[in-house]
């Protein structure tokens, strides 16, 4: 079974970013084949991470409500509605080099998201055994770990911004995480974008006041909003980079 690593926090601080830059330590320190698990709505780990991706499951919602309800697409001749599910479903996987992904995307229309979160859920559970890790990027909060979506979740990296909002936003992900007795092996706070890389007193209080155990500080850095707008992989971020060298040195603490 994997290693279940969950990257959670409120939106807007980064997260996503340093939810690739994790999975591509991974993969450079041997752990790979990773499964990375994209578990936003609003979904663009893929893009930090460089690759395309053909189909999300909310997708595959929709083109399998289309061809059941006698769309131009069918269901084929001799196949049932859960064959061809599955078939779709497949097309989902994004295969890569040292990562697989999996992407939940959204649905089209109206409706609630329980029955993309049963495909991610029996996706996962058949997935799971085949890699040493699995890295989830969640949605701003914990919906798809409280849900019990996710088989089991090992470590959870917690990210805030330097805000006292941020952080208190993570506390309560910290107690959310508590009263569903997830029980992970390790949790811990990564505080992004920080100003030379340095907290200030009044961030420090607060973290001491929510109780949260502090991994590390990742530096702001410019190179990282220019990559974004110039529509360039975070991965490809050279080696020297102040927040891959940050980043990396806290997950070397972590022990993977």
């Amino acid at each position: 079974m994997a290693h279940v690593i969950a990257v959670a926090g409120k939106g807007g601080v980064g997260k996503t970013t340093l939810c690739g830059l994790l999975i591509q330590y991974l993969c450079e320190k041997g752990k790979r084949p990773v499964l990375a698990v994209d578990a936003d709505a609003n979904s663009n780990l893929n893009e930090v991470l460089g690759v395309e991706v053909e189909m999300t499951l909310g997708e595959v919602r929709e083109e399998v409500e289309r061809s059941a309800d006698g769309a131009a697409n069918k269901i084929p001749a001799g196949m049932t509605k859960a064959d061809y599910m599955e078939m779709m479903v497949n097309r989902c996987l994004i295969e890569d080099d040292d990562f697989d992904m999996l992407v939940m995307g959204r649905t089209q229309g109206k409706g609630c998201y329980c029955f993309v979160n049963g495909l991610l859920q029996a996706q996962l559970a058949k997935l799971t055994p085949n890699y040493p890790y699995m890295v989830v990027d969640n949605e701003a909060g914990m919906e798809h770990i409280s849900r019990g979506i996710l088989p089991k979740v090992d470590t959870i990296i917690l990210v805030s911004d330097c805000s006292r909002r941020g952080v208190q936003a993570v506390g309560r992900i910290r107690d959310l995480i508590e009263e569903c007795q997830l029980n992970p092996t390790s949790i811990g706070l990564i505080v992004n974008r920080a100003p030379d890389g340095k907290l200030n007193a009044g961030t420090m209080e607060e973290i001491e006041k929510q109780g949260l155990t502090l991994l590390g500080v990742v530096p702001q850095d410019a190179t990282v909003y220019e990559y974004d707008c110039d529509g360039k992989p975070t991965t490809q971020l050279p080696a020297d980079s102040p927040v891959r060298q940050a980043l990396y040195r806290v997950l070397d603490k972590l022990n993977f």
